[in-house]
């Protein structure tokens, strides 16, 4: 979408019928839907600020049309520092969802901030949606507010694992908790879609998080996932280039491109690798300013501990991409900056504008479900 044009509209007010929405708000007919976000200003420890920043300056970046969904009287005085982008829309949303609430909320405040994004969706007036609220709370809504792709029993959050030569995916990583095999099996769709889509992987190797390399290793979960992934796909899926079980130690091998495993395993992984990568950093800072002969070392290799710390960095990649629904919702990390929301903001836009909903039905074959959605 060139510029910061406005596209092709059919004008309409704002969600369900509201005014009072700076800069108006109205239904794109054209591919522009593809990149056009929207994103939840008041979810995230920094919110609306950081957020708002983030979204402007990735409206710039893409020239794409960016929709925030918040209070206009916090937000209309946040762009005006901004210079009042015109590219960038709000519609109102008088309730949020705060950090520290859960899925409930998504029952509670029926009008949130994240609940009026989703519903922009639905209505096709947007194709994706970022937000840094709560995680729980956003699949919880999400979920709840839009429909499930033909074959998906339950979506999957998929992140980005820094390995080299290119990142990982490890799917799922909180979203279900106590998924069924066949719901793995899924996952591993899921993960290859998003690996093809984001990195261009052609072929995306897959291996399942287990606690042993041999294929009888692993709770009854990770036995009977691994039969399926490592049988032909039913109703006429794509194939999955299934390499078998991976162990905790190969999160970062960069052995294989998707790793899939059950949300609670997933999450406990996944914080780990945080938590390991924070420690790791602050004890590499220690040692490189210990001594003057450290920091001399530490300055004549500042280009590659910039980009070490790039690669550890979790706003680099934007966020978790929430996969399986009609359209991709990114969460981005709750204490993320303007720099990270608009990483996230660009994740959710390429990933709106490679279709990958489309190549996610694409590898589960016909619309049939793998089992009944519960």
């Amino acid at each position: 979408m060139p510029g910061n044009s406005a596209p092709d509209v059919d004008p309409e007010p704002g969600v369900d019928g509201q005014e009072g929405v700076a800069h108006d708000v109205r239904v794109p007919v054209s591919a522009a839907r593809h990149r056009l976000i929207a994103v939840d200003a008041m979810g995230g420890d920094h919110a609306p600020a950081e957020i708002v920043a983030g979204a402007v300056l990735a409206a710039r970046q893409l020239s794409t049309h960016i929709v925030l969904t918040g209070r206009p009287a916090q937000l209309r005085p946040l762009l005006a520092k901004h210079g009042t982008p015109a590219n960038v829309h709000i519609v109102p949303a008088e309730e949020s969802v705060a950090m520290d609430e859960g899925a409930l909320a998504s029952w509670r405040r029926p009008r949130s901030s994240i609940a009026v994004a989703c519903q922009l969706v639905r209505r096709g007036e947007v194709a994706a949606v970022m937000s840094a609220g709560s995680t729980g709370a956003i699949v919880a809504t999400a979920q709840m507010r839009l429909r499930p792709l033909p074959g998906v029993a339950r979506p999957a959050l998929a992140v980005v694992l820094p390995t080299e030569p290119t990142p990982a995916i490890l799917i799922d990583a909180g979203a279900i908790a106590d998924p069924k095999p066949e719901m793995l099996l899924q996952f591993a769709q899921l993960g290859i879609a998003y690996a093809q889509t984001a990195f261009g992987i052609a072929v995306p190797r897959v291996g399942l998080l287990s606690i042993g390399a041999e294929p009888g290793k692993g709770n009854k979960l990770a036995r009977r996932a691994y039969e399926l992934l490592d049988a032909d796909p039913p109703h006429g899926g794509m194939p999955i280039t299934f390499v078998g079980n991976v162990e905790g130690g190969d999160l970062l091998g960069g052995h294989v491109h998707v790793i899939v495993t059950d949300g609670f395993t997933g999450n406990v992984a996944l914080k780990t690798l945080e938590g390991t990568a924070r420690y790791t950093t602050a004890q590499l800072r220690r040692v490189l300013g210990g001594s003057r002969t450290a920091r001399f070392g530490a300055m004549l290799q500042r280009r590659g501990l910039r980009e070490l710390a790039a690669r550890l960095d979790a706003e680099t990649y934007g966020g978790a991409a929430l996969l399986g629904l009609e359209a991709t919702i990114v969460i981005a990390h709750g204490s993320v900056g303007a720099r990270g929301a608009a990483a996230a903001c660009r994740l959710a836009a390429d990933l709106a504008s490679g279709q990958i909903t489309e190549r996610i039905r694409e590898r589960l074959g016909p619309a049939r479900h793998f089992l009944r959605r519960q």
